[in-house]
């Protein structure tokens, strides 16, 4: 895979993460009073994660190539972070 094609299906990863958080907040909003509360606990706990995503995103675009094996794992590990992040949002609705 290219760094090209990488950076491209990260952009894509991250897209598809910002889009299902965009949906919770729409379920948030519909939600009880005790629901919100717990949302926005975890949500600020996302928020660190959700940044250092997107710095770890565009750090693909200036690493040097001798770095760039290192950065791709730095992403996934970001990218892994948020996931598991979300995935504690999201169980506030189940």
């Amino acid at each position: 895979m290219t760094r090209e094609e990488f950076k491209e299906k990260a952009k894509n990863s991250i897209d598809d993460i910002f889009a299902k958080l965009d949906e919770l907040e729409v379920k948030k909003n519909k939600a009880q009073e005790d629901v919100k509360q717990k949302y926005e606990q975890r949500k600020a706990e996302l928020s660190a994660k959700r940044a250092d995503l997107q710095m770890k995103y565009q750090e693909l675009s200036t690493v040097s190539e001798g770095k760039w094996e290192e950065a791709k794992k730095d992403f996934y590990k970001s990218l892994d972070s948020l996931k598991d992040g979300f995935s504690k949002l999201a169980s506030i609705f189940r």
